[in-house]
């Protein structure tokens, strides 16, 4: 689980490997530039938040083609007539492109590079599928999380969806990503451990059932925990449940609520704790919540300290996929250098090696952002893609401390999101949304491409 060390170079599909083999058969040895984007934001979203970054450069700096790997491609059909140069390539593959990134937390849009990979055709191409599902899911993630902690205005947000989410390492590194979106912690403990990230938890309904009275579970949790207990009040009346911890006179840390009204829970518990004189004991709410929920909520004046949430966090239930896509933007053969593009209706893509620069106005906010080619110059505009590999190898090595990485991250986003316009941070269709466009010199170059290609076309 969570491999650190080599990766399968079969993680990918079969089509980047036929193309790799037709790469190398043929001696097609250009350096190629490919750019990974999304075409489209989400549904109701108005931004992303860039995340995985850091296992990306992992996977680029460790993946590789055991013997087993290579025998298994040998016996498929697909590859019976391919040479053997191709599989003594295999055996001695090892990325050694350049790469270009958008930092882990910055806030994005469609268009924009998240990624730039420049490296020999073949190896740009066996990457991509990789590429592409590490950071379209912990991007999805962090997207998710964004909405989430903003609408807890400020109160913390743990995640609680490793039970929920598509599998083990999902729930790893969903944790990863939510933290990234502004979560306060996860209940994952391999993640707290794996990546520094602070770990919360309380007791489940199963606890307090497992007592043949509810006040008994209540001191049997705070005899082992006396100063760090949530105690879940829902498994069977809340009112009685308050009532029995406050007569056993040990105040515990936080009350959670996992059901039932909330709203009016929360307003009952709160009034009934400060009476008792526990004003600083915290009102936790979980239970099927996400943004939309908790928005309502504290709109409605609910009295909730913080939230725990989990399936719709760790799936991005209400979208549960982004179109990032990875294309081929430059060719270079050593004796010219060919831009390239795609113009297939509604899937035109853009040519070049892009850089992207954001535009601060008066009041302090992000005002817009140019799509524009790398070697560009816009004095007013911040560039915001930064080299992070060169020669396959990473221009920052990995510190000791995880936590300081990802830190850095979630710090990043906080101060993009402060940064960014009121209506872009809503969980609506934004209305104007934040502009982006294209260079002129950009658009310049997208048409000389067209022209070219439409003359090729014509002849034959």
């Amino acid at each position: 689980m969570l491999p650190s060390g080599p990766f399968s170079g079969l993680l990918t599909d079969l089509y980047e490997l036929t193309m790799a083999a037709g790469y190398v058969q043929n001696r097609f040895e250009a350096r190629a530039t490919f750019e990974l984007f999304v075409r489209s934001l989400p549904r109701r979203r108005n931004y992303l938040v860039a995340a995985g970054l850091e296992q990306a450069l992992d996977f680029l700096e460790n993946v590789r083609f055991s013997p087993e790997d290579i025998s298994y491609l040998r016996a498929l059909p697909f590859f019976h007539h391919v040479h053997s140069e191709f599989f003594d390539y295999l055996a001695q593959f090892q990325f050694t492109g350049d790469v270009w990134a958008l930092p882990e937390g910055t806030i994005f849009f469609p268009g924009e590079p998240l990624l730039r990979v420049t490296a020999p055709i073949a190896e740009a191409q066996l990457v991509e599928t990789s590429l592409l599902s590490i950071l379209h899911f912990q991007t999805l993630i962090a997207s998710k999380a964004a909405r989430v902690t903003s609408a807890a205005a400020g109160r913390p947000v743990v995640e609680f969806g490793s039970r929920r989410a598509h599998g083990m390492e999902a729930g790893v590194f969903a944790a990863r990503a939510a933290f990234v979106g502004g979560c306060e912690g996860t209940s994952n403990t391999f993640a707290g451990r794996r990546f520094g990230i602070p770990v919360y938890g309380t007791q489940a309904h199963s606890w307090i059932m497992a007592h043949e009275a509810e006040a008994e579970a209540f001191r049997d949790f705070l005899n082992v925990f006396p100063e760090q207990s949530t105690l879940l009040v829902d498994t069977y009346d809340v009112h009685e449940a308050i009532e029995k911890i406050i007569a056993l006179g040990r105040k515990p840390a936080g009350v959670r609520l996992d059901s039932g009204d909330v709203l009016a829970d929360s307003l009952w518990v709160r009034k009934r704790l400060d009476q008792a004189g526990w004003n600083d004991v915290q009102i936790f709410a979980s239970g099927e919540l996400d943004e939309d929920r908790i928005e309502v909520l504290l709109r409605s004046g609910a009295r909730i300290d913080a939230f725990g949430v989990g399936t719709a966090l760790s799936t991005s239930a209400d979208s549960p996929y982004v179109g990032v896509i990875y294309k081929l933007v430059e060719v270079d053969t050593g004796d010219a250098v060919r831009s390239a593009a795609k113009f297939s209706q509604e899937k035109i893509t853009y040519p070049g090696r892009k850089q992207i620069f954001r535009f601060t106005g008066e009041e302090g906010k992000f005002s817009s952002d140019v799509i524009g080619l790398d070697g560009e110059s816009f004095p007013a505009g911040n560039p915001l893609l930064v080299p992070v590999m060169r020669e396959g190898k990473r221009l920052e090595a990995p510190g000791k401390d995880p936590s300081a990485t990802i830190e850095k991250a979630r710090n990043r986003f906080l101060a993009d999101r402060a940064h960014m316009p009121a209506r872009i941070l809503g969980f609506h269709a934004a209305e104007p949304p934040f502009p982006v466009r294209y260079s002129s010199q950009l658009e310049e170059l997208h048409n000389q491409v067209r022209l070219a290609v439409a003359k090729t076309a014509r002849s034959g």
